[in-house]
C-alpha cells in the first residue's frame, strides 16, 4: 500500500482518537494542543517541508506555503484571547489535502499508465546471428538491441517483440501493432517485407536484416516524443502557471489585510478575523486550477495515445481543436501509394505470360509502379537469364529476358523507340497509369494500373465537415485527371495538382491568409517531401508513424497508422480535452469566489472551516476525476474499414 496513504489511514485514526480524548475529559489548551500535534505532524510534515524549501528557494508563495500557514494558525489560534481552540480543523484540513493529492497521484499514475504501455515497445535484450571467434558457422547471441548494427540478422520468436527496424529475410509471421496503432488487427509479414520496431510476432519465427540502428528505430522515436510531450504546455496551461505565481502572494497579503485592518478600524475582535483570514487562505489555495487543467491535457494526450495518436504538447491539443481548414497529400494520405494491377490487354501473350516478362525487367526498380508490377506476379524468380537491365529516368525500363529484349514505359518510350502503339478501346475513360509493353521492338500490350483511395477516406471528408470544419482542400504532385477524380470521389472541396514541395508550401500559405480570424490550419501529409509544408502549417499531422521520419520529426501530430478516420478522432479527444479543462477551471473558480465571500463576510458562521476545505480539497478532488474522463477513449474498430 501507497505510504501516503499508510500515512492517511494512521492520521485519521489518532484525529479520531484525539478528538474523543479532548472532548470528554476536558484539558487545558497546552494539553490538546500536544495531543494534536502529533497526527498533525504526521500528516504535514512534507508539506511544511516544501513549503520550507519554497521559502529558502525565495519563491514561497505556493499552494504548500499556504496549507502550511492556515493549519498553523489554526493549531495557534487557541492561544489567541478569547478565540476557540480549532486544532481538529488544523488536521482535518490537512488530512483531506493529503487524500486530494492522492488523488491526484492516482489520476497522473492512470494517464502515465496509458503512455507508458509505448514505453513498453522496445525489449531490453536481443538475439543475433554471429560468427564467435575463430568460428565460421554463425549463432544465435543475446545481446543489448544498442549493440546492433546495420545489416546483422537478428532472430525474432513468437511472443517477442521486434527490437530494431529491418527487412524479413527468412520466415513468415502475423505481427502484433497494437501497441503502435492502437488496432488489434494483424499483420502479416513475408520474406521481402520491412518490419518495425515495437511489434509482437505472435505466431512465427522472423530472421530480419537491420536496417536502423536502435537510437534511430520507430519504437526510441515514439517513446522521444511521448517523453518531449510533457514540455510542451497548452496556452491554458501556460496561463493558469502565471496567474497562480501572482494569485497566491495576492491571497496572502488579503488574508493579513483581513486579519489585521477590520480589528484596527473597528477595535478588538482580533481572534474572529484572524479564523476568517485562516479560512480565506485555506479556500483560496489554487490547487484545483494548478493540478487539474495540466493533468487535462496529460489525460487527452494519454487518451490519444491509447488509440494510436501521438500528440506532441498541451499547446497541439489548443491548435487541432480549433481547425477550420484541412488540407491533405493525397499518395499515401487519402490513398493507398500502393498501385495495384486493374487488367493486362494483350492480344500476342497470356496474363501470365506478359507480367512474367515484366516482372523479370522491373525486379531491380524501386519505384511504386515496377513494385506493382512484381507483386502481381508471385513466381517470377525463376531460372530465366536477366541481363542489360537498365532505366530510362521518367520512362520506364528495358532489359533482356532469355536474349528477348524487353521494353515497359510509357507512351512517351514508345514513341521514342519507334513503336506503334495500338489504342485499346477497353481504356477509354479509364484514369489511372497504363505501361506499355514491348517485346523484340514489337508492341506487346499494355498494362492498366491504377492507386486504390482509402475506404475510409470519403467517410473522413464527411466526418470532418460534420465537425465545422469549413474547408477540405487535397494538395498533389499526380496528373490533373487523376487529383480531379480523387476529390470527387472523396468529397474534397478544392484540389490542386501538379505540384511541387514548394508549390504545396506556397499554396499552405495562400490558405493561411485566407483562414478565418482564430481558426487554424492542418496538414496531413506521410512523405519526406511534405516535411516543409508541415512545418509551415498551424498544425501538422504525419500520417503512419512506420512511414518518413523526416515527416514524423516535422509533424506536431502523429496517426501511428495509415488511417485518415482518426484524424476525426484526434480532433474530437482535443475539443473534448479543451472542454474538460474550461469545465474545470470555471467550476473551480466559481466555487472559491462564492466560498471566499462568505467566509470573509463571516456568513458561514461555524461551518467556515469545513466548507473552505471543501472550496480547496473537494473542489480539486472533483475536478481531478473530472479531468479523467479526457483519457476515456473508445477503441478504434478497424476491421470497418478492411476489405
Amino acid at each position: 500500500m501507497n505510504k501516503k496513504v499508510i500515512r492517511i489511514i494512521v492520521t485519521a485514526v489518532l484525529l479520531l482518537a484525539a478528538w474523543l480524548t479532548t472532548s470528554n475529559l476536558g484539558l487545558s489548551v497546552w494539553a490538546s494542543f500536544a495531543i494534536f500535534l502529533i497526527p498533525y505532524l504526521l500528516i504535514s510534515y512534507d508539506v511544511l517541508g516544501e513549503a520550507w524549501e519554497g521559502i529558502e528557494a525565495k519563491d514561497p508563495f505556493n499552494e504548500d506555503f499556504l496549507m502550511s500557514v492556515a493549519t498553523i494558525g489554526a493549531m495557534l489560534i487557541g492561544f489567541v484571547p478569547g478565540a476557540e481552540a480549532q486544532f481538529p480543523e488544523a488536521v482535518f484540513v490537512m488530512l483531506f489535502f493529503q487524500i486530494g493529492e492522492v488523488f491526484e497521484d492516482y489520476a497522473e499514475d492512470n494517464s502515465r499508465r496509458s503512455i507508458s504501455h509505448l514505453m513498453d515497445i522496445r525489449p531490453d535484450r536481443a538475439t543475433v546471428l554471429r560468427c564467435p571467434s575463430g568460428n565460421t558457422k554463425a549463432e544465435e547471441i543475446s545481446v543489448d538491441p544498442k549493440d546492433i548494427k546495420i545489416g546483422e540478422t537478428i532472430v525474432v520468436r513468437p511472443g517477442e517483440k521486434i527490437p530494431l527496424d529491418g527487412t524479413v529475410t527468412d520466415g513468415d509471421a502475423s505481427l502484433d501493432t497494437t501497441a503502435l496503432t492502437g488496432e488489434s488487427m494483424p499483420r502479416s509479414v513475408h520474406k521481402g517485407d520491412t518490419v518495425t520496431s515495437g511489434c509482437v510476432s505472435t505466431n512465427g519465427v522472423l530472421k530480419i536484416r537491420v536496417e536502423k540502428t536502435f537510437g534511430e528505430s520507430t519504437a526510441s522515436k515514439i517513446i522521444s516524443l511521448v517523453e518531449e510531450s510533457s514540455k510542451n504546455k497548452s496556452k491554458s496551461e501556460t496561463f493558469i502557471r502565471k496567474f497562480a505565481h501572482i494569485y497566491t502572494p495576492v491571497v496572502v497579503f488579503a488574508a493579513i489585510a483581513l486579519a489585521v485592518v477590520p480589528p484596527l478600524i473597528a477595535g478588538g475582535g482580533w481572534a474572529q478575523w484572524i479564523y476568517r483570514a485562516l479560512t480565506f487562505l485555506v479556500v483560496s489555495c489554487p490547487c484545483a486550477l494548478v493540478i487539474s487543467v495540466p493533468l487535462t491535457f496529460f489525460a487527452g494526450i494519454g487518451g490519444a495515445s491509447r488509440i494510436g495518436v501521438l500528440v506532441k504538447g498541451g499547446n497541439y491539443m489548443d491548435v487541432l481543436a480549433k481547425v477550420s481548414t484541412m488540407v491533405f497529400d493525397k499518395t499515401g494520405t487519402l490513398t493507398r501509394g500502393l498501385f495495384v494491377v486493374e487488367d493486362v490487354h494483350s492480344e500476342k501473350y497470356s496474363f501470365g505470360d506478359l507480367l512474367h516478362l515484366v516482372a523479370h525487367v522491373e525486379q531491380y526498380s524501386n519505384h511504386p509502379i515496377a513494385s506493382a508490377l512484381r507483386n502481381v506476379k508471385r513466381d517470377w524468380h525463376d531460372d530465366c537469364r536477366v541481363e542489360n537491365v537498365h532505366e530510362i529516368a521518367g520512362n520506364g525500363v528495358e532489359g533482356y529476358v532469355n536474349g528477348r529484349k524487353v521494353s515497359v514505359g510509357n507512351e512517351k518510350m514508345m514513341k521514342s523507340l519507334g513503336i506503334t502503339i495500338s489504342e485499346c478501346p477497353r481504356c477509354r475513360g479509364f484514369i489511372g497509369t497504363v505501361v506499355h509493353v514491348a517485346v523484340d521492338g514489337v508492341y506487346a500490350g499494355h498494362i492498366v494500373i491504377a492507386d486504390q483511395i482509402k475506404d475510409d477516406a470519403p467517410k473522413t471528408i464527411r466526418d470532418l465537415k460534420a465537425l465545422g470544419v469549413d474547408k477540405t482542400v487535397m494538395l498533389t504532385g499526380d496528373r490533373e485527371v487523376i487529383a480531379a477524380d480523387t476529390a470527387r470521389k472523396i468529397g474534397i472541396d478544392e484540389y490542386h495538382s501538379e505540384l511541387l514541395p514548394a508549390d504545396k508550401v506556397r499554396y499552405v500559405e495562400e490558405l493561411l491568409k485566407t483562414k478565418t480570424k482564430g481558426r487554424t490550419l492542418a496538414f496531413v501529409g506521410d512523405g519526406i517531401n511534405d516535411a516543409p509544408v508541415l512545418a509551415r502549417a498551424d498544425i501538422g499531422i504525419a500520417m503512419g508513424g512506420v512511414g518518413s521520419d523526416a515527416a514524423i520529426e516535422a509533424a506536431d501530430v502523429v496517426i501511428m497508422n495509415d488511417r485518415p478516420l482518426k484524424i476525426v478522432r484526434a480532433i474530437k479527444i482535443a475539443r473534448r480535452t479543451i472542454r474538460i479543462a474550461r469545465e474545470n477551471a470555471w467550476f473551480a473558480i466559481a466555487v472559491k469566489v462564492a466560498i471566499l465571500i462568505l467566509a470573509a463576510t463571516g456568513l458561514l458562521g461555524s461551518l467556515a472551516m469545513a466548507l473552505a476545505v471543501f472550496g480547496d480539497v473537494g473542489v480539486m478532488i472533483l475536478c481531478v476525476l473530472n479531468a479523467m474522463r479526457a483519457l476515456q477513449t473508445k477503441k478504434f474498430d478497424v476491421k470497418k474499414f478492411e476489405h
